[in-house]
């Protein structure tokens, strides 16, 4: 039998998926409660009913949207069982933030990064908070295929998180301003190139005997 779901989480998902696109497109001061409210077809009070002001609602906001980015990187990743197949799954999903943003705007954390900055703390370390999960997860994988051989020894977590994910967000952010793909294109490559440069090269059989 499935799990039954009220009327109090149906409104409050409908805010989200209302709310999400505005401020990923609008920002977060060009977005305003009674903004959401019409779009959402509820009264102000409707959203108080269900958040407690204008940032908590941007805060579950923002959740929502890196909630389905994650749930694409859940879904590429498995069965993957290499690491380099992994990290090119991972780039994959990054890069597709271009064409297929989880909600209309482009990538959240991006867009969330560069208004939030030093105007609203707590979106910025949401922001952080989701751009360090995202690092941590690609120095995993980096960790793991060093570990067993699969990609070269000195094979740097960190600095390989960086330059994946840096370069990446950076040609998202390139693409959008200037209304060109062909910038996360070429980064795309560039990633893939660096990641395969890290596969360790397998041993000739006189090497090994």
């Amino acid at each position: 039998m499935g799990e039954t779901v009220s009327k109090g989480e149906r409104t409050r998902r409908r805010i989200l998926e209302r709310s999400a696109p505005m401020f990923n497109t609008r920002g977060y001061s060009g977005t305003s409660v009674g903004d959401v409210a019409r779009e959402a077809g509820l009264e102000k009070a409707g959203i108080y009913n269900h958040f407690s002001g204008k940032e908590d609602l941007a805060l579950a906001a923002f959740d929502f949207s890196t909630g389905i980015m994650r749930r694409r990187y859940e879904a590429a990743l498995e069965g993957k069982e290499g690491a380099l197949e992994r990290l090119l799954a991972f780039t994959e999903v990054l890069s597709g933030l271009n064409e297929d943003p989880p909600v209309a705007g482009g990538c959240p954390v991006l867009n969330t990064a560069v208004e939030a900055d030093d105007a609203n703390p707590a979106l910025k370390e949401k922001a952080a908070g989701a751009a360090t999960d995202w690092l941590r997860l690609v120095g995993s994988i980096v960790k793991e295929g060093a570990a067993s051989g699969e990609l070269k020894a000195d094979a740097d977590p960190r600095e390989v998180a960086s330059v994946v994910v840096a370069t990446l967000e950076g040609a998202l952010m390139l693409g959008k301003l200037l209304d060109d793909p062909e910038h996360v294109r070429r980064a795309e490559e560039h990633v893939v190139q660096y990641l395969r440069s890290l596969a360790r090269e397998p041993r000739s059989s006189q090497e090994a005997g």
